[in-house]
């Protein structure tokens, strides 16, 4: 006989409710999907990783600043087939949409205004300026899943020094293990050749 199921034990995925009246969506037993975190009502720059949805704290201006300036410095000697985009979520699987702070992306993944998200493969450098609240995420979980996307160049931005100024550690992909290998640490100016020729003066942070 085939068996049914009584309103009481349907799954109630109805919000939580607080006592203040706000409310926070119910997971699903396996946790989100990309298709679900792009049709939650969601707060701006809310994360999926590993199927859970992580919640970003207010930043610092160093934070903010730091974006600002490495935005603008690779915007510099951009080649044409390539476009720079301040936080934007990046789709890498199923299960985990983060949002670098900063990203290079080929001009061909970009569509209308309207866009909302990139994929892994049209991403070329990733970059995550660290945060007090995103700390392990910042240095650990999100270089390892960038990696295993196959992004080919990652940035980790630190705050250092007595004027709190931006130290980045470059890293470019080892397709061979899938991990990132770090080819260099730069304080006052950064200077590269890949992903392309890139010049930008990290002191110039003093004056934004």
């Amino acid at each position: 006989m085939e068996e049914t199921l009584t309103a009481e034990e349907l799954p109630d995925r109805s919000p939580y409710r607080q006592p203040d009246g706000s409310s926070w969506p119910v997971p699903p037993p396996d946790g989100y999907t990309v298709d679900d975190f792009f049709t939650l009502d969601l707060p701006p720059h809310t994360e999926l990783i590993d199927g859970s949805l992580v919640f970003v704290s207010p930043q610092r201006a160093f934070h903010t600043l730091s974006m600002c300036l490495l935005e603008q410095g690779l915007r510099q000697h951009l080649p044409s087939g390539l476009r720079v985009r301040r936080e934007m979520a990046m789709v890498l699987g199923k299960r985990n949409v983060p949002e670098p702070d900063v990203v290079v992306v080929k001009a061909e993944a970009v569509g209308s205004q309207r866009q909302n998200r990139y994929q892994a493969p049209d991403v070329l450098l990733a970059v995550e300026v660290v945060s007090p609240d995103s700390e392990d995420r910042d240095r650990d979980t999100k270089p390892h899943k960038y990696a295993a996307a196959g992004i080919k160049h990652f940035w980790l931005v630190e705050m250092t020094g007595e004027r709190d100024r931006p130290m980045v550690i470059t890293y470019e992909l080892d397709p061979v293990n899938k991990a990132y290998v770090s080819t260099g640490v730069h304080h006052d100016r950064l200077k590269l050749s890949a992903p392309y020729d890139i010049d930008i003066d990290l002191t110039a942070i003093d004056e934004l």
